[in-house]
């Protein structure tokens, strides 16, 4: 086995991440408030020996509901069914900076740490967009630095809420009626610029210390929160060439915050479209893009990228897009639909066939052999230190791929064939950290 290992995280979305998933005849739309059907996905990423699964999630309801799914469970509950479902795997959830409270959020994350036995993990996120805002008081969101400024502070708040009980703050002594240590329980006393928390918190410190910490953003801002806080980072690049430029990019920014390269794992997003033979895979992929409702498909590009499409005729090229700093927006996904189109040429109608299976992550098509291959030459070619496998179908695309891409990646030397830790912090390569007040009581 190579001394250098994959990472695989299966990021879970309904029946498939595929947007017209649900009309396709391999999957169940019934079953999307299923808890069964979600256990089932996470038992068959453990199956595959997977780092963890993750859950997306919004503050708004996305989309169209005429024609797409658009409603789903609140993913820190369902993670907290899925743990007593599984073992081993790590339980990743979105939560939002933006329109949360840190208490609240380092209470929940920390209750799901325990609960786990230490598999928790943050997919940390400012939130984009007016209608999320609209949902919380307010009538437009922040602008774009000010919420990765807020998101820093809140950051730093969670984890002094985390690090408030010290590991050996439990003295648990029912003969001297001592519970826990108070001089090993703090008060963080945090008054900043957007939030003011006394603390402690009202959980003790969980398994991980602190649940892994995950980012998604890609844009400046985004790479520099994730170079001085992420531990792993998801990212969506359309070719080898652009992996290669974002992942040194982002490795080298970790020196100047006195982080190592293998401190952070990046973790590019694939929808591998799976088939026997190239041919197979590749009318799977048409039948799929046959289902997209344009109409819909049109409302959800111009929502994902903060830019209106909805009158542009659907077989003519792309209007000249506006600059990205109109954008307040996800950036990061901005440039990158902005960036395919303008490199291929693409009509309206390409476009959405282009971004139908995985909302801007590379879709790739073909065999198992050909997939391992397309993950193998990223992660040798200095590109990405794992995948987040997004199946267009679910569950039959998650268990093709541990039942015929995983076996292969394992023979190779790339992959586990076996859990070699109990935490996803474990899973992932990484130090559990010590609570910060800890030289305090000494």
């Amino acid at each position: 086995m190579s001394e250098r290992q994959l990472h695989l995280n299966a990021f879970l979305m309904g029946v498939g991440h595929h947007e017209a998933a649900w009309r396709h005849p391999r999957t169940d739309p019934s079953r999307l408030d299923d808890v069964r059907h979600y256990a089932n996905l996470a038992v068959i990423a453990e199956r595959g020996t997977f780092d963890s699964v993750f859950l997306a999630d919004g503050v708004q309801l996305f989309g169209d509901v005429r024609h797409s799914i658009a409603a789903g469970f609140e993913p820190l509950t369902l993670l907290t069914a899925l743990a007593g479902a599984t073992s081993g795997i790590g339980l990743i959830a979105t939560a939002s900076t933006g329109f949360s409270e840190p208490f609240n959020l380092a209470r929940s994350f920390a209750s799901l740490d325990h609960i786990s036995g230490g598999r928790a993990g943050w997919n940390i996120v400012t939130t984009a967009g007016d209608r999320a805002a609209q949902n919380f008081n307010r009538d437009a969101n922040a602008e774009h630095g000010e919420r990765y400024r807020r998101a820093a502070e809140f950051l730093d708040v969670v984890t002094a809420l985390w690090d408030s009980w010290e590991d050996e703050a439990l003295v648990v002594d029912p003969a001297s009626g001592v519970f826990a240590d108070p001089d090993k329980v703090h008060e963080i006393n945090h008054r900043g610029d957007f939030f003011r928390v006394r603390g402690p918190l009202n959980a003790t410190r969980g398994p991980q210390g602190h649940p892994l910490l995950v980012q998604a953003g890609s844009s400046e801002d985004g790479k520099a929160f994730a170079a001085a806080h992420a531990e792993a980072v998801f990212t969506a690049q359309q070719t080898f060439e652009e992996g290669v430029a974002f992942y040194a990019d982002l490795k080298g920014r970790l020196a100047a915050h006195g982080r190592t390269p293998d401190q952070l794992v990046v973790l590019p997003g694939i929808v591998p479209v799976l088939g026997s033979t190239e041919e197979e895979a590749a009318r799977l992929n048409d039948e799929l893009d046959d289902l997209i409702v344009p109409t819909r498909a049109v409302h959800q590009l111009s929502e994902l990228i903060g830019f209106d499409l909805t009158d542009h005729p659907l077989d003519e090229r792309l209007p000249p897009f506006p600059p990205v700093t109109r954008i307040n927006g996800a950036k990061s996904r901005f440039e990158l639909v902005r960036d395919l189109s303008e490199r291929d040429g693409l009509t309206l109608r390409q476009l959405l066939r282009r971004l139908g299976g995985g909302r801007g992550h590379q879709v790739v098509t073909g065999t198992p052999e050909a997939i391992a291959d397309h993950i193998e030459t990223w992660f040798r070619g200095g590109a990405a230190d794992g995948f987040n496998i997004m199946a267009p179908l679910l569950p039959s695309g998650l268990e093709e791929f541990v039942d015929h891409v995983v076996p292969i990646l394992r023979r190779r030397g790339l992959f586990r064939t076996e859990y070699t830790g109990t935490t996803l912090r474990e899973h992932y390569g990484l130090a559990r950290p010590r609570s910060r007040y800890s030289a305090l009581s000494v």
